[in-house]
């Protein structure tokens, strides 16, 4: 005779349709959702470049020419080409920066922000896009190339960080505890928000791994280690699928 707790869940009819269905989940979540999310941002650059371009070269216009369609025929082609904007804009941001690289682009840009800097309203507003932008993309020896270890919150806890610059100027001054780094807290899942912490030099510990597998550590929630491969991270479908099923079906049973 057994007792409750030794009985184990019966397989049943149902049960397999679930777990069949948890691991198509599994399976079709983050190909569904990468895919919509590539769509979605390639169609939110079609509609912002389209607007730019002559109907002359829409390629709906240019598809009629080219089979000589029209509308009075009653023959003419409506056709919604995605990723094409992207490509028109990839080319024309490729444009700007060659010629803004060039001397006859560096002073037609000077003269432009000349002309800005005397806008009041439209100063302060390029002036900090321009600032951001520059931070963001601006590719410089210096940015994040170590990660590190400090305590935070408190005391013997400890947090990831990326290492940015040393400190400087009235922040060293004002602090008078020797040389200190400013270190970037990303936060998790998000990385890209976070916390600017100015810490004692002697009190970060650098890595050895790269800024990218930190990163993966913090967007993983610690789930996925440097140094680890793809079979020691990532369980197969079906064993995704049974351990989703055998927790819904002991959070019944309790």
């Amino acid at each position: 005779m057994t007792t409750p707790t030794d009985q184990t869940p019966r397989r049943t009819f149902l049960g397999g349709l679930r777990n069949n269905f948890i691991a198509g989940l599994v399976v079709i979540a983050p190909i569904g959702l990468t895919v919509w999310l590539i769509w979605s941002v390639v169609g939110l650059v079609d509609s912002f470049v389209w607007p730019f371009v002559p109907d002359a070269y829409q390629p709906e216009q240019l598809l009629n020419w080219a089979f000589g369609h029209s509308v009075a025929d009653g023959n003419w082609l409506t056709v919604n080409v995605r990723g094409i904007g992207v490509v028109v804009f990839l080319i024309f941001t490729i444009t700007i920066g060659w010629l803004g690289k060039g001397l006859l682009g560096r002073s037609f840009l000077r003269w432009g922000e000349g002309l800005v800097g005397r806008m009041p309203v439209v100063r302060s507003i390029y002036n900090g896009v321009k600032q951001i932008a520059e931070t963001v993309f601006a590719q410089t020896e210096s940015s994040f190339e170590k990660a590190c270890l400090i305590e935070y919150p408190r005391k013997g806890m400890w947090a990831i960080g990326f290492i940015s610059t040393d400190t400087k100027g009235e922040l060293l001054e004002k602090v008078g505890v020797g040389a200190m780094t400013s270190v970037f807290l990303p936060t998790t899942p998000n990385p890209t928000s976070g916390f600017l912490l100015f810490v004692p030099t002697c009190d970060i510990k650098e890595l050895d791994m790269s800024v990218e597998d930190a990163a993966k550590l913090v967007i993983s929630a610690g789930l996925v280690y440097p140094g680890e491969t793809a079979d020691e991270t990532q369980a197969p479908h079906g064993d995704v699928a049974k351990m989703i099923a055998n927790a819904k079906v002991e959070g019944e049973t309790r």
